[in-house]
C-alpha cells in the first residue's frame, strides 16, 4: 500500500481491504526504518497517530466517512496543531506545543485524515535546500548526497520515499514547487488567499501560502478540495464560492494555449533541465496543446525584489519571538534587554538572523523609500508582465529550478548563489499566482527534474488538468527511489 495514491487508498479503505490503523502502522514502520537516514520528520507520535486512525475506522464503521477519512497525511512543522510540537525547524520554538489548530488542520481533521507526523523544514521556512533546520538537513531519497529542496523539503522527501502518501507544505518563494521538483513528486501553490494562513506561522505574510504535495495532480486536487476555503480569522483569506478542483481533470488539452517565457530559457539553465522541459512540452503538443512564446521581461528583478520584501516582512513577523511569552528564553541574563538579546541570539540560526538584519535595514528611516517601496513597485511590474502574458495563453510552462538538486553543503557558504536557484519561482509568489511542479524526468546523474505550470488567478483547476493529462501520458510520477 505504500506506493498507492490517495485515490487508491481511499478505495481500499472503502472496500475494507485495509483499515486505517493497519495503513498508519505500515507508514509508521517505514518512518521508523528510514527516517534516521532521511531526517524527513521532526516529530512522530505513534500513539496520537494510531488514536486518530482508530477514530477514522470507527467513523467508517458508522457510515460517517468522507472520501479521505483514514488516509495518512504528513504535516509541515509550520502549521499549529493542538497538542503537537510546532517548531518551524527552529531552536526558538523547540519547546512550543501548539494550543490550537491552524485552519488547514481543522479542515483535514474534519475530513478524517490521519496525521502521520510533522516534517522537517528550513528554519521559519527560510531556505531553498532544507539545510537551515535546527534539527539537521533533510536528505534527498533519490540521492542521499543531494538536498531535497526547501523549505518544504521534509514533506517532499517523505512523499518521495513513501513515508507518507501526501503532505502539506508552504510556499513563500517556491518552497512547495522546488522541493517537489527535486524529489520527483507533485506539489501545488494555490492563488494567494485561497488557503487560509490562520495558524500557519508567518514568515512573509504577503507571500506565504499553504498547499498540498502528493504523488499525482489528482491527489493534489483532492487535498486542495479539503484545505481551501474562506476563513474570517485571516484578513487575506478570499471569500469565494467553493470549488471542486477535480472538475476539469478529464478535459482534453486540444486547443489549450501554452506559453513559454523566453526569459526562462536563457543563460543559466542547465542542459539537463532544458532537455526535460523540451520533452515535456513535446508531450503536451502531442496531447493537443498549442505552444506560443511569451515574455516576462522583469523576471530577473524578482530576486532583488523578493529579497527586500520577504526579509522586511520577516523582520516584523519574527519580532514576536523575544523570550517573554513563548519559545526559547536564555538561561542567564542581567535585565530585560539582555534577555531579549540573548534569547534571540541563541534561538535563531544564521540564515534567519541574516534576513532579520536585511529586513530591519530596508525598513529603517532613510532606506524605506529607496529599497522597500521600490521593491513593491517592481512587484507590480512583475504582476503586469503575467497579466499581459495570459492575454496570449492559458497556462505558462517552464523549469522550476535552473538545475536538478545540488549536493548538501555545495552552496551553504554562498547565500547569493543559493538565492539565485529561486529565479523561476519567486515571481509567481510576488504576483500572487498559482503554480505547481510535476515530475517530468531525470538529470544525467539520476536526480529528478520537475516541470513548472503557472496558471492565471484562480486557475488551479485548469493547471491541475494540464498536469493530470501529462501524468496520464507519462509515468514519471510513478517512479520511486530504491530505499
Amino acid at each position: 500500500m505504500i506506493n498507492a495514491t490517495l485515490k487508491e487508498l481511499s478505495a481500499a479503505l472503502a472496500a475494507k481491504s485495509v483499515s486505517s490503523a493497519e495503513l498508519a502502522g505500515q507508514f509508521l514502520d517505514r518512518i521508523a526504518a528510514l527516517n534516521p537516514t532521511l531526517n524527513a520528520f521532526i516529530t512522530v507520535s505513534p500513539e496520537k497517530t494510531l488514536a486518530e486512525a482508530a477514530a477514522a475506522d470507527a467513523a467508517r464503521a458508522a457510515g460517517q466517512a468522507g472520501l479521505l477519512t483514514g488516509v495518512p497525511l504528513a504535516i509541515k512543522d509550520i502549521f499549529c496543531q493542538q497538542g503537537w510540537k510546532t517548531s518551524c525547524g527552529s531552536k526558538m520554538l523547540d519547546n512550543f506545543i501548539a494550543p490550537y489548530d491552524a485552519h488547514v488542520i481543522e479542515r483535514v481533521r474534519a475530513a478524517g485524515l490521519v496525521t502521520i507526523g510533522r516534517t522537517n523544514m528550513d528554519e521559519f521556512a527560510m531556505g531553498s535546500a532544507n539545510e537551515n533546520s535546527y534539527y539537521g538537513p533533510v536528505k534527498n531519497p533519490w540521492d542521499l548526497a543531494a538536498i531535497p529542496g526547501g523549505s518544504s523539503g521534509g514533506s517532499a522527501a517523505a512523499v518521495a520515499a513513501r513515508l507518507a502518501p501526501a503532505a502539506l507544505g508552504t510556499d513563500t518563494g517556491g518552497s512547495i514547487r522546488q522541493p517537489a521538483s527535486h524529489c520527483g513528486i507533485t506539489g501545488i501553490k494555490p492563488t494567494y488567499g485561497v488557503v487560509s494562513r490562520y495558524g500557519m506561522v508567518a514568515f512573509a505574510s504577503s507571500l506565504d501560502q499553504g498547499g498540498p504535495m502528493a504523488q499525482t495532480a489528482e491527489d493534489c486536487a483532492l487535498l486542495l478540495n479539503t484545505i481551501a476555503g474562506f476563513d474570517s480569522r485571516d484578513s487575506t483569506s478570499l471569500e469565494r464560492p467553493t470549488e471542486d478542483y477535480t472538475r476539469e481533470l478529464g478535459n482534453s488539452l486540444a486547443g489549450l494555449k501554452v506559453g513559454l517565457p523566453r526569459e526562462y530559457f536563457a543563460a543559466g539553465l542547465s542542459a539537463d533541465v532544458a532537455r526535460v522541459i523540451d520533452e515535456a512540452v513535446a508531450q503536451l503538443k502531442k496531447l493537443g496543446a498549442e505552444v506560443v512564446e511569451v515574455s516576462l521581461p522583469n523576471t530577473e528583478l524578482s530576486i532583488p525584489a523578493y529579497y527586500v520584501i520577504a526579509p522586511a516582512e520577516a523582520s516584523s513577523n519574527l519580532s514576536r519571538y523575544d523570550g517573554v511569552r513563548y519559545g526559547h528564553r536564555a538561561a542567564e541574563y542581567k535585565d530585560l534587554v539582555d534577555m531579549y538579546e540573548k534569547s534571540r541570539a541563541e534561538g535563531f540560526g544564521a540564515e534567519v538572523k541574516r534576513r532579520i538584519l536585511v529586513g530591519t535595514y530596508v525598513l529603517s528611516h532613510g532606506y524605506y523609500d529607496a529599497y522597500y517601496l521600490k521593491a513593491q513597485k517592481i512587484r507590480r511590474l512583475i504582476a503586469d508582465d503575467f497579466k499581459k502574458a495570459f492575454e496570449q495563453c492559458d497556462v505558462i510552462l517552464g523549469p522550476v529550478a535552473p538545475t536538478a538538486a545540488f549536493n548538501i553543503g555545495e552552496k551553504s557558504n554562498d547565500p547569493v548563489e543559493m538565492y539565485l536557484s529561486d529565479i523561476y519561482t519567486l515571481s509567481v509568489n510576488l504576483a500572487g499566482l498559482p503554480g505547481m511542479s510535476v515530475p517530468a524526468g531525470f538529470a544525467a546523474n539520476g536526480r529528478p527534474i520537475g516541470l513548472q505550470i503557472i496558471g492565471n488567478y484562480f486557475g488551479e483547476a485548469k493547471m491541475l488538468n494540464v498536469a493530470h493529462q501529462f501524468q496520464q501520458a507519462t509515468d514519471w510520477h510513478r517512479k520511486a527511489p530504491a530505499l
